[in-house]
């Protein structure tokens, strides 16, 4: 579940090499049998047994499939980007990679991403949530199968929440405004004389990180997107001066620490777990597992949990939904892209690699990955193959329902929006907009300039016609 935006840009780069360097992976892979095809996948740990599991799943589907040999390569997160990148500059990415759909675009653009709706039948297809597949859309094509929807939310601490008299309930089904919000958190921050001891909210935004705490929050600000229908973009509207004035407030408050755009993932998990906020962000599903985990250790007295830390139980909570804003969960869909380094690939092969992509995707592999993940299957055959699973003990239904909830809330994909202008958002996000945010969150620029310094850069990208003025 990791975005890396340096990807597209390292891709993009090489296209001109990979022109002339064009041969399939498959081609590199030389079997044992000469009648059987290679596939060949590389994967990261989606899970924590992901890794050991995929081999089982590999091996049932040879048995089944005599005529195919499936070769994975598994790598780290931290590893898995730059081993795509020297593939995929090679002109020999692997025939299935496991990637975030913000990636898709950039193999569609250097023609390297195959469009599995000529391979799959409409059925096929058909098994999974057809808003979540269409993040794998692009145009009228379909390039990847989502392994799951991963909501991007906050956290808090349930005893922490009712102490400060925030329904948490009611929140998760019914949301909240950012005035509730901002209410809310103001009443959840605990002092010591002059000395914070716990902030109402805290979320990472040390380095890239502030690019998620951007996204996730802006998403409900009345522009789920960087572009509208007519394809003008949007964070040129007043509506985002609105919305940074709201941020900063947050810190201005005193609800939220100074020093915000010092706090990376790991201290802000840390800073949970030990009590010094009462709602952490960004949150995720699997959070619960985690604060969970730390819990037993705590029981266990045998010093192995997080130092300081305290018995937690985990809430999912949504993004508040600011004015003119309506709520839009803010998704992270990961999944299984199908890639090859030739112009022209045998029709065979792909349709092979499209079979070894729908099974990885489907089933009871989905199922047992999305459990493990604190989610559910985005696939009927994997949703009936999850209630076949033995039940999470002690998993909080309440989360359940939440995270389903917002699920249900995941506003469909853009495949409208063409590669070059989602190319010069992407600048803009990562050269004006993240360092803008950490000097508002650091309080060394104003709302006021860091509008002024978006708008700027968006007419110099796209024209004054090609922006939302209001």
């Amino acid at each position: 579940m990791k975005r890396n935006l340096t990807k597209r840009m390292t891709c993009l780069a090489t296209a001109a090499v990979m022109a002339t360097s064009m041969f399939s992976a498959s081609a590199l892979g030389v079997s044992a049998s000469e009648d059987k095809d290679v596939v060949t996948m590389l994967l990261p740990p989606v899970s924590d047994t992901y890794q050991d599991m995929i081999y089982e799943w590999e091996a049932a589907f040879e048995a089944e499939n005599p005529d195919i040999d499936i070769e994975i390569t598994t790598a780290s997160w931290e590893d898995i980007d730059q081993k795509l990148n020297t593939q995929v500059n090679a002109g020999s990415p692997p025939d299935i990679a496991f990637v975030g759909y913000d990636d898709v675009s950039t193999y569609v653009d250097l023609g390297m991403a195959l469009d599995l709706s000529q391979y799959l039948d409409s059925d096929t297809l058909a098994d999974f949530d057809e808003t979540i597949l269409s993040y794998f859309q692009v145009e009228d094509g379909i390039y990847g199968l989502p392994a799951y929807c991963e909501v991007q939310c906050i956290g808090g601490n349930q005893e922490m929440l009712e102490a400060a008299g925030i329904d948490w309930q009611s929140i998760q089904e019914n949301g909240w405004t950012y005035d509730e919000f901002r209410e809310a958190i103001a009443a959840g921050v605990i002092t010591d004389g002059d000395e914070v001891t716990t902030y109402g909210f805290v979320f990472a935004c040390s380095g890239v990180t502030a690019a998620d705490y951007f996204n996730i929050f802006v998403n409900n600000a009345g522009m789920p997107s960087a572009f509208d229908e007519d394809l003008k973009y949007t964070y040129t509207s007043s509506m985002m001066l609105d919305f940074l004035e709201d941020i900063r407030a947050l810190i201005d408050d005193g609800s939220m620490p100074s020093s915000l755009n010092s706090v990376d993932a790991g201290m802000r998990w840390n800073m949970f777990l030990t009590g010094q906020t009462m709602i952490t962000g960004k949150g995720l599903s699997s959070f619960e597992r985690s604060a969970a985990n730390n819990n037993a250790l705590i029981e266990a007295g045998e010093g192995e949990e997080v130092e300081g830390s305290i018995e937690v139980n985990y809430i999912v909570l949504p993004v508040p939904v600011f004015e003119n804003g309506t709520q839009n969960a803010y998704a992270a869909v990961d999944g299984y892209i199908c890639l090859t380094g030739e112009t022209d690939p045998d029709a065979d092969h792909v349709a092979n690699v499209a079979k070894v992509a729908y099974y990885f995707a489907s089933g009871e592999r989905a199922a047992l990955t999305t459990q493990e993940l604190y989610l559910t299957p985005v696939c009927e055959t994997g949703t009936a193959a999850y209630e076949e699973l033995d039940p999470i003990e002690n998993k909080n239904e309440y989360n359940t329902a939440a995270v389903q909830n917002l699920t249900a809330q995941v506003a469909a994909a853009r495949p409208d929006i063409p590669a070059s202008l989602s190319a010069q958002a992407t600048t803009i996000l990562d050269e004006v907009i993240v360092p803008k945010f950490q000097s508002l969150l650091a309080g060394e620029t104003t709302a006021q300039e860091m509008y002024d310094a978006i708008v700027e850069a968006a007419y110099d990208a796209f024209g004054e016609d090609g922006c939302v003025t209001d």
